[in-house]
């Protein structure tokens, strides 16, 4: 989670001193959990009293990131476990092709300032297809130790924390 928002930062700060290169645009991050959701949450699904379709998280969200006409970054991040079901319905997007595929025959197409990002423990579920399409950053928690914890809690609880005395 650190890097991608430090990352973001960094685009950020590069975009608002002018810094020259086109790459260098704010970041919009829309964040889902695939895996605290059903299927038809997350995709969309028919509505079996009305039978009408029902858009699902992601759907609305890579709609609205479609909808932005500005050349902002949008970051669609999936943080959760990965579970095989919810990440082979992926693999239309993660292909060259960069399209949402659902299940009511719509097609949302990304934009070339849509990306994907996968924020996963493991990929013990995902196919080798799944994988081969996806450039890692791979962060061992050995290497990472127990400071960073401490920092990071340390910040969220430094305003609540009374100086000593």
């Amino acid at each position: 989670t650190t890097i991608y928002q430090i990352l973001a930062q960094t685009l950020d700060n590069l975009y608002a001193k002018k810094s020259g290169s086109d790459f260098y645009q704010p970041v919009h991050t829309h964040i889902l959990n695939p895996k605290a959701i059903a299927m038809e949450e997350l995709y969309g699904g028919i509505d079996k009293l009305t039978m009408e379709w029902k858009d699902g998280l992601m759907g609305l969200t890579v709609r609205h990131a479609v909808q932005d006409t500005t050349e902002d970054h949008q970051w669609i991040v999936c943080d959760g476990p990965v579970d095989a079901l919810w990440i082979e319905n992926m693999n239309t997007v993660l292909d060259d092709n960069k399209m949402l595929c659902l299940a009511n025959s719509e097609r949302i197409k990304f934009t070339p300032y849509i990306h994907m990002l996968f924020e996963v423990q493991d990929l013990a579920v995902a196919s080798p297809a799944t994988v081969s399409r996806c450039g890692m950053v791979y962060i061992d928690a050995e290497e990472l130790k127990w400071m960073p914890y401490v920092k990071t809690w340390i910040k969220n609880y430094e305003n609540r924390l009374k100086p000593e005395s």
